[in-house]
């Protein structure tokens, strides 16, 4: 049985999250999407508020959903796998995930990085634009899934914004 990482702050998840996790379960049996908790970075949406975002749009039967603090090479080990999926919008985000694959390689030389392509129709999507969107009180359609907006919709109505 093939088990792969995708890690990520998911903040909040989105329609490239879903579609690379949807190609992952394509070419593993499992996924752990592991959301990794920063204490440098303040989070828009809670670590819990994420993990329920994450569980609305992905199958969990196939997907587990963890919270991991280490390193991605502490937590390939902690799941018995090497196998460590990343998505790529664009060259920065390649030489991002180059320079990151490099350092882990480092903490453990039988890591295997997969790089797979964004969908070009999702090239615009990230985090940073939906949390952006929020806080301009702009539409997120284009970002997130319906169950992930509808959730937003709620925790927003819930903190008054």
């Amino acid at each position: 049985m093939k088990k792969c990482i995708l890690t990520g702050t998911f903040d909040p998840p989105t329609l490239g999250h879903k579609t690379l996790i949807d190609s992952g379960l394509e070419m593993f049996d499992e996924l752990v999407v592991a959301l990794l908790v920063n204490p440098s970075k303040t989070p828009y949406f809670t670590l819990e508020e994420r993990k329920e975002m994450l569980a609305l749009m992905v199958d969990t039967k196939r997907v587990r959903i963890i919270e991991w603090e280490g390193t991605v090479a502490e937590l390939l080990k902690a799941e018995n796998t090497n196998l460590y999926l990343r998505g790529i919008r664009n060259s920065v985000d390649l030489d991002f995930e180059n320079a990151n694959f490099y350092a882990s390689k480092k903490l453990d030389p039988h890591l295997q990085a997969v790089y797979l392509p964004c969908p070009q129709e999702l090239l615009h999507v990230s985090s940073t634009m939906v949390r952006n969107s929020l806080r301009f009180h702009t539409p997120i359609d284009s970002y997130v899934t319906e169950e992930v907006k509808a959730y937003i919709e709620e925790s927003e109505r819930k903190r008054g914004n």
